[in-house]
């Protein structure tokens, strides 16, 4: 094996490290950039990964004493970061931006639907508890699908071009995205904000498909179809890595 490949491969060496600060203990994962030259360490807002790279002749211990001795500000900064919210009974969540409390039915048959008990929006669950998670994901990814691919049919059609395919991820550096051969990919966490904010991210992948970049002809574009441009930016501003907390697990 070539010497290079030595400096960069540690196939034992764990891929985390736990550090204790006041008694909480907090997981940091570790990774060797061959093109580092200091320890570093990032918080990964929307997922609340604590990352810490190294260089690539770096010891685990002098990245673990490291991270012990930034324990105070990795604490400080998770802390700061909205509190998560697991899909769990009793949680929760701006379905299409409204607020819907999951209500788990343990002894119904079906799977997840909307209710109104009152002035009260409830999104019921059946099955078994352990399945309650996945099962509330997946109706919100089907949402999403359905929601996301009317909106950007309707956009392309204004625009005179053709959607190839559209796809749901859980993106977490971008809300979406357009290839060259047409194919959209969104975060699903869009259901979960107002409408006017899911039609504007359509919008704005359309219009890629004219122009594959952010240019004022694309903007131009994107104001054509999009009368609500403004508002909807302004909302992703300031709201848009709340979105990231829903269906977190505590840690």
């Amino acid at each position: 094996m070539p010497q290079r490949a030595l400096l960069y491969r540690r196939p034992s060496e764990p891929s985390a490290i736990n550090i204790v600060v006041e008694r909480e203990i907090y997981l940091v994962r570790v990774r060797r950039h061959r093109q580092a030259r200091r320890y570093t360490l990032r918080i990964h807002s929307a997922t609340r990964e604590v990352l810490l790279t190294m260089p690539p002749r770096g010891s685990l211990m002098e990245a673990r004493d490291f991270a012990q001795k930034h324990g105070g500000w990795i604490a400080a900064r998770l802390d700061r970061l909205p509190a998560p919210a697991p899909f769990a009974h009793g949680t929760t969540l701006p379905l299409r931006g409204v607020d819907h409390q999951i209500d788990h039915r343990p002894g119904e048959r079906g799977a997840v639907w909307v209710e109104l008990d009152g002035e009260r929006r409830l999104l019921c669950v059946a099955g078994a508890e352990p399945h309650l998670a996945r099962r509330v994901r997946d109706f919100l990814k089907r949402e999403a699908q359905r929601d996301l691919e009317t909106a950007s049919r309707a956009a392309a059609e204004r625009l005179g071009v053709r959607v190839k395919r559209v796809s749901i991820r859980d993106q977490s550096s971008r809300w979406g995205s357009c290839s060259t051969t047409g194919v959209l990919s969104y975060s699903w966490r869009l259901i979960l904000a107002p409408p006017y904010v899911l039609d504007y991210l359509a919008a704005h992948e359309v219009a890629h498909l004219i122009e594959m970049n952010h240019s004022r002809r694309f903007w131009r574009l994107v104001e054509r179809i999009c009368p609500h441009l403004t508002r909807a930016k302004t909302w992703l501003d300031v709201h848009g890595s709340n979105l990231h907390r829903y269906g977190a697990t505590l840690n």
